[in-house]
């Protein structure tokens, strides 16, 4: 009995020793750093969402047409599973998204190795960055009035701009709608930021590049916390009361599908 006393306790030894030396490998693996890939897949509820080909019905009753989603996304922070911290360069943590000309894939470079859990990042361009001025932004101003994502530099940037055409039961013929959704200057600030869990670790080292496929769900943007009516206003653009209520829905419109760990080289 003795015996296998004694054979129960060596085999336990051998087991918690193999577990921490393959915690160690595991943790001696992460090394050095790598890039982390954000694609955004848009979509409406369940469905892709296909630019002026397919129409969605919301919560009004309305059946819209989208033909434009552009969106500004900014100052990213990854936090690992000891609950650190990694922000990303605030000079280069500022991009636009664009269904309409594809451009929905943001690259973080030179993330440090480590198991990240989950991502912070920003709707819009925040005030500090805002009240640095137009050469305070550097490239990216180029950048936001290409795509359509200023008004003009004393307005300040679209955080988004959504549009396309829509019926209703009482507006029977196709009607432009645009949604369009900023900071106002420096006196209505809708910059939000939203945390996601990533569900799955996203693994970053020397070898390993992680793709995180985000879903923004379009539908949300007038039909999530706040019902909006476009038979009641189609256009949006500098409102007190309804541009902060898009600012809401818009932050509620992202979740991460999965995540792939890899070389980055598929997705």
């Amino acid at each position: 009995m003795k015996s296998i006393y004694k054979l129960f306790a060596v085999t336990l030894i051998l087991t918690v020793f193999a577990s921490c030396s393959n915690d160690d490998d595991a943790t001696e693996e992460l090394m050095g750093e790598n890039s982390i890939t954000l694609e955004f897949d848009n979509s409406v509820g369940s469905d892709d969402l296909l630019l002026a080909t397919s129409s969605y019905t919301n919560s009004q009753n309305e059946t819209l047409t989208i033909t434009r989603l552009n969106y500004i996304v900014s100052n990213f922070r990854l936090t690992n599973d000891e609950g650190e911290v990694f922000t990303y360069e605030k000079d280069d943590s500022y991009f636009v998204t664009s269904e309409e000309t594809g451009s929905t894939e943001v690259v973080l470079e030179n993330i440090p190795a480590g198991n990240y859990v989950s991502l912070t990042f920003g709707i819009g361009v925040d005030q500090e960055k805002y009240l640095q001025g137009a050469e305070g932004q550097g490239d990216f101003l180029t950048v936001a009035e290409e795509t359509n994502m200023m008004w003009s530099w004393q307005a300040g940037y679209k955080f988004l701009n959504f549009e396309g055409t829509f019926t209703s039961e009482t507006i029977t013929e196709a009607t432009d709608f645009k949604v369009h959704m900023g900071s106002h200057g420096s006196s209505l600030d809708n910059y939000k930021e939203v945390t996601l869990s990533l569900g799955t670790d996203a693994l970053v080292s020397d070898e390993m590049s992680p793709v995180i496929h985000l879903v923004a769900d379009a539908g949300a943007i007038l039909d999530g916390e706040n019902k909006l009516s476009l038979t009641e206003q189609s256009v949006i653009m500098v409102s007190e009361e309804k541009s902060p209520q898009v600012a809401l829905n818009t932050a509620s419109m992202f979740t991460v599908d999965h995540v792939h760990n890899g070389t980055g080289d598929s997705h």
